[in-house]
């Protein structure tokens, strides 16, 4: 499994790094954000990317949990 420390980075860079950790098509994923603008964000390329996602927040962390539909 792939994971990726987003917190502290602003729009577009978490999807940046998530469009280049899922260029190989893993099973799954894992990115942590801090940003609800990158949270949406992330979702919604994942998605794109036809991954679902499972959310964690942890205090003002989100793990998004991605895995091949």
């Amino acid at each position: 499994m792939k994971e990726i420390d987003a917190r502290g980075l602003s729009c577009p860079q978490p999807v940046i790094l998530l469009k280049q950790a899922l260029a190989d098509q893993p099973q799954t994923c894992k990115i942590w954000v801090d940003h609800p603008t990158a949270r949406e964000n992330t979702l919604r390329f994942a998605a794109h990317a036809g991954y679902k996602a499972d959310i964690l927040e942890q205090g003002g962390d989100v793990c998004l949990t991605l895995s091949k539909k």
